[in-house]
């Protein structure tokens, strides 16, 4: 986990952790911090071991703390944050020496994890990014845009 932990102390990275923080100021919905970050990564580990899957502890964490990274340019400019959390990674996963499958791995989550169709490592990622949601304790549930069937009113992870 020892890449994990200099990617969270990147300036790069803390740079773009602020710039969301920014443009979330006064959102009274879900926010795209740290906490829903970290809160992804341990449900996607805790299915991944449930389920038996096999990926690694560490490219679920880095994946789960860059999938929203880029979000404030959505809010800037309309780029799918999807993409512009990719472009931020792909640069930062280079600096840490992750190896080609593993980028590749973490770029499928990245951009796969707004797609109810993902597969695979996207679909981990996917699955967790919406069961992170505590829609049972939020003050602003009723003007979510979420259905109520897509909301989570109960705690599974």
């Amino acid at each position: 986990m020892d890449r994990l932990n200099c990617i969270l102390n990147d300036e790069r990275y803390m740079y773009y952790l602020k710039r969301n923080k920014k443009f979330e100021k006064g959102r009274k919905f879900c926010k795209h911090n740290l906490k829903h970050f970290l809160d992804v990564a341990r449900i996607a580990q805790l299915i991944n071991l449930e389920e038996a899957l096999g990926f690694k502890k560490e490219i679920i964490y880095v994946t789960s703390i860059l999938h929203d990274i880029g979000k404030s340019f959505q809010y800037e400019n309309g780029t799918p944050h999807e993409i512009a959390s990719w472009e931020i990674a792909k640069d930062i996963l280079e600096d840490y020496k992750f190896y080609e499958e593993e980028a590749e791995l973490i770029k499928q989550g990245i951009l796969g994890h707004r797609n109810k169709k993902s597969e695979g490592f996207s679909l981990l990622i996917y699955r967790a990014d919406k069961l992170s949601r505590l829609c049972l304790t939020c003050k602003s549930a009723d003007e979510c845009n979420w259905s109520d069937e897509k909301k989570n009113f109960k705690i599974y992870y």
